[in-house]
């Protein structure tokens, strides 16, 4: 298990830093596969594939478990065979060092 993955969320504040671009180009290479996107807001995304709609449902309950675990929740995409899952931190419009340990849990859970 990663550093990251093996972290736990602290509770994110309005006042809460938004992690720096030279953080988040160190931060990405803990977590492989997962893009840095932007609607005007920093986001982490990630597609996972799978062979039937009910893996997709099954990864998708798991994903949520725990995000209520951490108290932190991604926007989650269910599609047959595909589960799009978007991690940013919504008090402070941006990524903070929640989104990229909520990413490495979520990775880990396909372990």
């Amino acid at each position: 298990m990663s550093d990251l993955a093996s972290s736990t969320c602290e509770a994110c504040r309005i006042d809460s830093l938004i992690v720096s671009d030279d953080e988040a180009s160190v931060l990405i290479k803990e977590i492989g596969g997962w893009n840095l996107i932007s609607d005007g807001v920093k986001k982490l995304k990630k597609e996972f594939s799978f062979s039937n709609y009910s893996d997709s449902i099954a990864f998708t309950n798991k994903v949520a478990d725990m995000a209520d675990q951490e108290d932190h929740h991604p926007q989650i995409i269910l599609e047959w065979g595909k589960v799009t899952v978007i991690w940013w931190s919504h008090k402070i419009k941006g990524l903070h060092k929640n989104d990229f340990i909520c990413a490495a849990k979520t990775d880990y859970i396909l372990i």
